[in-house]
């Protein structure tokens, strides 16, 4: 079975066969068998060609891992466990923003407490302007999914909505910075997360509590690690079925 991630992966980090070959030091032949028929590379050739294209070894080659192998690493993508997303200090939001490099990645509804900084447009677009590829995710304001949550945290069916459309007002400026995308989804947000290159901050979401009450999980993503990646592949499902804000 020809393998498609990684075949689209070299393509998008504009590597061809000569150049993994030369990385590997294998056969250029034996590079394009591992894309045209699926064959598995030795576990030191895997980690090196990860590093070449920045993605994880799970995500290219998923049966890769044993599953017992995948859990002792996935222990080890938790950074750290804060109890509340208001325990996590501000300073971390802060450094991660600053050393994102090629990817910043927003999911949640309204993100009020992001509009807390003033100068997080400003750094958004000045990312965006060095080649960061910034992708926000809003809540659509008019979704069911918004007026349910808004109600199950008990502060009305409206009151959600409404934060919605405020944070959709705050990240106006951005709409229509190359590099930067805005999207609104009606889906329910089981976690709000945010992803700064690879480390992410994974906001879940807990049954009559408000999001800054909930845990949250900062996570740095692994070679061969999932729980990164489940979260990454999360994010771009709901990025697939949104929809541009209706400003």
């Amino acid at each position: 079975m020809t393998n498609e991630r990684l075949r689209d992966a070299l393509l998008r980090n504009g590597l061809d066969l000569d150049q993994v070959a030369k990385v590997t030091t294998v056969d250029p032949k034996t590079v394009e068998r591992w894309i045209t028929k699926g064959r598995l590379p030795y576990p030191r050739h895997r980690r090196a060609i990860a590093v070449m294209v920045r993605e994880s070894e799970n995500y290219l080659w998923p049966d890769a891992i044993a599953p017992e192998r995948k859990a002792e690493i996935a222990e080890s993508e938790v950074v750290k466990v804060y109890p509340h997303r208001h325990s996590v200090p501000a300073d971390l939001w802060e450094r991660l923003l600053d050393g994102a490099m090629e990817h910043i990645e927003m999911l949640n509804y309204s993100g009020m407490f992001l509009t807390d900084n003033p100068t997080l447009i400003k750094k958004l677009r000045a990312k965006a302007e060095q080649g960061v590829k910034v992708r926000i995710l809003t809540g659509d304001p008019a979704s069911r999914a918004v007026a349910r949550r808004s109600d199950e945290e008990g502060i009305g069916k409206g009151t959600l909505a409404a934060k919605v459309r405020n944070g959709l007002a705050f990240f106006k400026p951005l709409d229509g910075v190359p590099n930067v995308t805005i999207r609104s989804h009606g889906t329910t947000l089981y976690n709000s997360i945010y992803r700064y290159d690879d480390d992410m901050l994974v906001n879940t979401h807990v049954y009559g509590f408000m999001a800054a009450h909930a845990p949250l999980l900062h996570l740095r993503r692994l070679a061969g690690g999932d729980l990164f990646e489940t979260y990454s592949e999360s994010f771009d499902a709901v990025w697939n079925a949104a929809k541009p804000p209706k400003w």
